[in-house]
């Protein structure tokens, strides 16, 4: 067991504006102390990866997520009782974090029920040290990393849902400011930030949700984004830019949950999917 299983790189912060952007901060949380270590040597090698601190309990997660300006939490599925619900309370508590999961190995339901609950990546312990690397950089730019057979598994709980429904949906003609909120959900965006920019409140977007729900036939967040990127429901919408800082009291969250699927290309063992979904699911708010 480490003696000091929260600690913070002593070369962060010199230099942090590395050529065109920020370095990428990473916490390990894992129970085993050779695969942080084994992490820290693989990033150490990366000119913009920085590992900022590292737990091996859950209670020490929450301590260095609350303690150490980060971007990526690297967070071993064993650590909690119930990985999703730990993940959902983390992001609730740092809606601009991206968490990356890594399990024990192939495991359909946790990977769905993550992927749903918004986890921005999911790896097994086996991943490949360079594939841990691309993970962290694509999931930083907005990316949801899965791989092949995630992949699959998510489109196969897609389809399996829509054939649940009576018949083929008819048409639906989406109302112009239905169509804006409906595009920044599918962009990865909070209630929240939705409400700054189309000049709204977080009710009133929640409203426009539960309409559109009932209309489209989804039951969330994830089947909504999957449906729209199905039927191309928001190819053409553009999304307003948030308020400046004068004109609105409260930052906005960003795009906290990253969520998508799609099928991968040639040989690839492992995809990254761009951002097309949040998360929480909102019907019963």
């Amino acid at each position: 067991m480490a003696t000091n299983p929260v600690g913070v790189e002593e070369n962060f912060g010199a230099g942090e504006d590395a050529g065109q952007g920020q370095f990428v901060r990473v916490i390990v949380a894992d129970t085993q102390a050779i695969f942080r270590a084994g992490l820290r040597k693989i990033f150490a090698l990366e000119d913009d990866i920085r590992v900022v601190g590292q737990a091996e309990t859950l209670a020490q997660t929450q301590s260095a997520v609350a303690k150490f300006s980060t971007d990526v939490l690297i967070f071993e599925s064993a650590l909690a009782p119930n990985p999703v619900e730990s993940v959902v309370e983390l992001l609730r508590q740092n809606p601009k974090l991206k968490v990356v999961v890594v399990t024990p190995g192939p495991d359909e339901e946790l990977t769905l029920e993550l992927f749903r609950r918004g986890a921005h990546g999911i790896v097994s312990r086996e991943v490949e040290p360079e594939l841990m690397v691309d993970c962290l950089r694509k999931v930083v730019a907005g990316d949801t990393w899965l791989d092949t057979q995630a992949i699959h598994w998510v489109m196969a709980a897609y389809r399996n849902q829509n054939s649940r429904s009576s018949g083929a949906r008819p048409k639906v003609q989406l109302t112009p400011k239905e169509t804006l909120i409906v595009s920044c959900v599918t962009q990865g965006m909070k209630n929240k930030e939705i409400a700054l920019r189309v000049g709204t409140t977080e009710q009133v977007v929640k409203n426009y949700l539960r309409k559109v729900y009932d209309k489209l036939g989804v039951a969330d967040r994830l089947e909504l984004a999957l449906y729209c990127l199905n039927h191309h429901v928001v190819d053409n919408a553009k999304v307003p830019a948030l308020p400046s800082a004068s004109q609105s009291a409260a930052p906005s969250n960003g795009a906290a949950n990253a969520a998508a699927a799609g099928a991968s290309a040639g040989n690839s063992s492992v995809a990254s999917v761009p951002p097309i979904a949040g998360s929480s699911t909102e019907k019963s708010s």
